[in-house]
Order: C-alpha cells, then sequence, then structure tokens
C-alpha cells in the first residue's frame, strides 16, 4: 500500500482514539495534540522522529488517515521493529495495536490548552485573583423616620472609582446578572434582613457586618470571573456614579440580552465539547459536592475557633478586673490574722496585675479578628463559589434541560394531533394551521437544543473555573497557620513578661513562687 491505510481496515480501536483527539469543529487532529500523543508513548527520539518523517502533518493537522498510519507506526516501534511505511506493507490486513491506554483517557490530549480551543479556560488562580479587588464598605447610617437606611461605598481597583450603592442595587444587579449569565456561575446574594424582633442592637449590628462582608465576597467574585468581568452590567454597578444605576443597569440588559445571544460561538458549542461531556459532568458534579461539604465543615470549626479567641478576651478581661478588685478591697485584716498574713501588702499588688491581663484580653480579641479575616472570611469566599457552582447545576437541569424535555413532549404531541388529522381528512385549512404550529415547535425545539449544548459547554468551563480556584486551600491554610503562630507568639510574650512580675510580688512578700 506504499504506506497508505485504507479506511475500512482499522481496527475499532484506531477509531476511538481518532474520536477522542481529533478537533471538534472538523475531521482533523492538530499536530499539537499528536505530539502530545507521541509523549505518551515513551518511545526513543529517533523513533519518534522517524515516525514523524512519515506521517503527513500539512498546515498543522493530521488527517484521519495520517492518525492511522501513525498509530500503525507507534505499535511497530513498540514492537521494537522499525517504524517505517515499507513494513507497514506486511500487516495491510491487520494493522497492529499501540499501546496508549483507554482511548477515554486520551481526550485530556485535546482538552489541553491550545491556541484554537474556546472551551479551554486558560487563567491561573493567580491571574484571577489580580483581575479586580473591590472593597465594600459601610457609610454612616441615615435615618428615614422609621427606619435606618444602610449604604455601601463600593471601590473597584480596577475601574479606580467609588460609588456608592443601596442593598436594592445589589438586589437588582444580582436578578440581572442571573438572567444576563443564566448559565454560568453568579453568587447569591446574602438575605437584606432578619426575622424581626429576633435582634438585639449588638447583634444587628453583627448582621449588617456580616451582610458587608458577603456583599464584598459577592462583587470579589463577580469582578474576577473571566466571562463576565468585563460585561456592560458589571462595568455599570462598578463604575456608574449617577443616581440611577438600577435604570442604567436595566437599560443595559434590555439592550444585550442574554450570553446565548451575544457569545459568538453559542450556537457552535457542540463542535466543541467532549463527546463524554455528560460523565464528566456527572463526575465533576459529585467532587465538587463533596469538596463544598468538606469545606463547609471547615468553616464552621474555624468560625469556633474565632469565636472562642473572642470569648477567651472576655474571659481574660475580667479575669483582671477581679483581682483589680480583690486588689481595691480597702477592708482592714482582723487582728487574730494581722500579724502573720501579709495579705494586706499582696492585695494591694493585685491591683497592678489587671494591666496585663488587659493586654492579654486585647491580644486575644486581636487574634479573634485575624481568624475572621484572614481565615473564615477566605473560606467563606470559596463556599459562596462552590455553592454558585451548584445552583448553577441546578439550573441546567431544572431549566433549559427540563423546557427542552417539555418541548420534545409537546412536539410529540402535536405529531400525533397531525397525524389523526391527515387520516381523517378533516378541513386544509385546519391541518394548514397544524402544520404551521409543528414548525414553530421545531424551531423552538432547535433553539433550545442549541442553548442546552451552549449550557453544557458553558458548565465544562465553570468547572474548570472551580479546580482553578481549588489551590485557594493552600492560601487559607497558610492564613490559618500565620495567625496562630501570630497569636501565640504575641500572648507568648505577654505571659513572659507577667511571669517575672508574679515573682517578684511573691518574693517581696515572703512568698516561695510556685515555679
Amino acid at each position: 500500500m506504499a504506506g497508505e491505510i485504507n479506511e475500512g481496515s482499522v481496527p475499532p480501536y484506531y477509531r476511538e482514539v481518532y474520536e477522542a483527539i481529533r478537533c471538534r469543529t472538523d475531521e482533523r487532529v492538530q499536530v499539537e495534540v499528536f505530539q502530545r500523543l507521541l509523549d505518551r508513548t515513551d518511545l526513543q527520539k529517533a523513533a519518534l522522529g522517524q515516525i514523524a518523517e512519515h506521517v503527513d502533518s500539512t498546515g498543522g493537522f493530521l488527517s484521519k488517515l495520517s492518525l492511522y498510519k501513525a498509530l500503525a507506526l507507534i505499535a511497530l516501534a513498540q514492537q521494537g521493529k522499525q517504524p517505517s511505511p515499507k513494513l507497514l506493507e506486511n500487516c495491510i490486513q491487520e494493522l497492529p495495536k499501540p499501546q496508549l491506554g483507554e482511548p477515554k483517557d486520551l481526550g485530556t490530549l485535546r482538552m489541553q490548552a491550545t491556541p484554537d480551543d474556546p472551551l479551554t479556560v486558560a487563567h491561573s488562580l493567580d491571574k484571577l485573583l489580580v483581575r479586580d479587588c473591590v472593597q465594600v464598605e459601610l457609610i454612616p447610617e441615615k435615618k428615614g423616620l422609621f427606619l435606618k437606611h444602610v449604604e455601601y461605598q463600593v471601590t473597584s481597583q480596577h475601574h479606580k472609582i467609588s460609588v456608592y450603592r443601596r442593598y436594592s442595587d445589589f438586589d437588582v444587579f444580582h436578578e440581572l446578572l442571573v438572567q444576563r449569565f443564566a448559565y454560568r456561575m453568579v453568587p447569591a446574594l446574602p438575605p437584606k434582613r432578619m426575622l424581626k424582633g429576633v435582634l438585639t442592637s449588638i447583634s444587628e449590628r453583627e448582621f449588617i457586618e456580616g451582610r458587608r462582608r458577603a456583599l464584598g465576597r459577592f462583587l470579589n467574585l463577580v469582578a474576577r470571573h473571566p466571562f463576565s468581568s468585563d460585561d456592560e452590567l458589571v462595568k455599570i454597578f462598578l463604575a456608574f456614579n449617577g443616581s440611577d444605576v438600577q435604570i442604567k443597569l436595566r437599560d443595559a440588559y434590555k439592550r444585550m440580552g442574554d450570553e446565548f445571544i451575544t457569545n459568538r460561538i453559542a450556537t457552535q458549542a457542540k463542535e466543541y465539547l467532549p463527546t463524554d461531556i455528560q460523565n464528566q459532568f456527572s463526575a465533576s458534579r459529585e467532587l465538587i459536592r463533596n469538596i463544598h461539604n468538606s469545606f463547609q465543615k471547615l468553616r464552621d470549626r474555624a468560625e469556633k475557633m474565632a469565636e472562642r479567641s473572642k470569648e477567651n478576651a472576655t474571659d481574660l478581661l475580667m479575669f483582671g478586673r477581679e483581682l483589680s478588685t480583690l486588689g481595691s478591697d480597702a477592708s482592714s485584716i482582723p487582728p487574730l490574722a494581722s500579724s502573720q498574713s501579709t495579705w494586706a501588702t499582696l492585695r494591694k499588688s493585685l491591683k497592678g496585675l489587671s494591666v496585663e491581663f488587659a493586654l492579654l484580653s486585647d491580644k486575644a480579641a486581636q487574634q479573634g479578628r485575624r481568624e475572621e479575616d484572614d481565615v473564615v472570611d477566605k473560606l467563606n469566599f470559596f463556599l459562596d463559589l462552590l455553592q454558585s457552582y451548584r445552583d448553577l447545576c441546578e439550573r441546567h437541569e431544572k431549566g433549559v434541560l427540563h423546557e427542552h424535555q417539555k418541548a420534545l413532549q409537546k412536539y410529540s404531541v402535536m405529531k400525533r394531533q397531525m397525524m389523526s388529522a391527515t387520516a381523517q381528512s378533516k378541513e386544509q385549512v385546519s391541518v394548514e394551521q397544524l402544520e404551521s404550529r409543528i414548525v414553530q415547535q421545531e424551531n423552538a425545539i432547535q433553539t433550545m437544543e442549541l442553548r442546552n449544548y451552549f449550557s453544557l459547554f458553558c458548565l465544562h468551563q465553570e468547572t474548570q473555573l472551580i479546580f482553578t480556584y481549588l489551590p485557594m486551600t493552600y492560601h487559607i491554610l497558610g492564613a490559618f497557620v500565620k495567625s496562630q503562630v501570630r497569636g501565640h507568639t504575641e500572648m507568648g510574650a505577654v505571659w513572659n513578661d507577667l511571669q517575672p512580675k508574679l515573682g517578684f510580688l511573691f518574693s517581696n512578700n515572703g512568698i516561695q513562687p510556685p515555679y
């Protein structure tokens, strides 16, 4: 065959490898993907060079038959034979099988970043984190006749501007984001208010502070998302300084519509999807669900540690105050104990110890704040991201997928009606109306199918984003260890300063220190 292979003679394994690594936009295989396939063979450089020499890769691509020829040459080389077309002529009837592993596992070769692969998200965690940093701060309360209105100052480093927003502005922004990016992760907003009459003034302040933190996490996730951060809605919310931001946002959405309308490859999404996309989606969803559950438990433990640090601060402060109360007691010592007792002088010394315990209390309080800011908030940031992924999966299944299935059922009913009407020779006008409705339904189904594939396309990208964010685990652990080291070091220094002071007090009163 002079090095040429007849497609009808190739083994099923060859076809499976081809389907796993070919482009989704045409029937060719990229040279970069083929090179990665060669790297898996562990063959010597000389053999790889010979294989590449005998394979046509015009224009940076291999045809289907060129790949089949390459697979046969790889198999010969793995058998210790010379990978040459002449030797290949001897096994035309039964081409040898190369050792490349399971074909389904080779799909990852194609999924690696390539210049024309729009499915792949080529962003590192560091690049995502520096896209923007948004600060959300409370501004002084504006009091109406009956209600307190909370406003926020929103400052974007990327847009280099501060704007003022009410919670209702966030609410409209979130509503439009979900409509505009229905197939992307959109973090949830924190609740606007708690149940009336449940909160004390202290817990109300804590609720408002918790909501401020959550709004900051929401904006940072949106402003760092590679597919929504440059959208006009985001730019308006972060940079528009007018008073009618909600009208501005709604007008912008009316002009643009959802992402399916504006994305240039939305209608071709199916061509880029791997053949086992549903299996990949199911496996990733289960893995991310387990990760989410574990991180929730980590967050709960971190919150308890931060709360214990605050409680420790309160206990240390009260301990010092009780010592001060003892030291301030001016009661006279009974005559029966006054001749031998050192309590009169010792209790005066106790009052001075309250200063050290106040300092210890301050250090414990700082530790609690660090644990909240550096550990708990980072865990909540990641949890907000994971929850938005789970919400997206539900939107996919209950939204476009469910609507598609309903449309197919409706189409089936209409087809049966059409067949029945034709069989019973009903009026021509009635049949034509039914035909027109069927055509409309077919168009609707086609659009829904395209949206379903685009939804899967986006889901695949959002899954990649989750895995891009997973190294945040190291950031969180690093912050946790750093906060503990600093906290224990600072408190240890105060305790160490207190020890000799106690020794001096004991010795001055003729008491042997217990250490």
